[in-house]
């Protein structure tokens, strides 16, 4: 499992009410904190326009992946 990276795109994993953001909202890490166990995670519109700019751990992200993923052989 490929861990999260600068730049990637994940999903939020859990309700946040008091940021108004809800699971699968979609954002993109904007900084790494700590070795990859934080993430600073920007979710913004259709327009570009930031609604969302949190610091969150990575058990509360899911990394989404658009390509497919070679086999590895094992």
């Amino acid at each position: 499992m490929r861990k999260i990276k600068l730049f990637d795109i994940v999903a939020l994993l859990e309700d946040l009410p008091d940021e108004n953001l809800w699971r699968g909202q979609v954002g993109a890490v904007v900084e790494v904190y700590d070795n990859g166990r934080a993430f600073e995670v920007e979710f913004a519109d259709a327009n570009g326009t930031t609604y969302g700019l949190l610091a969150l751990g990575a058990e509360q992200l899911l990394l989404l992946h658009y390509e497919a993923r070679e086999k590895t052989k094992g």
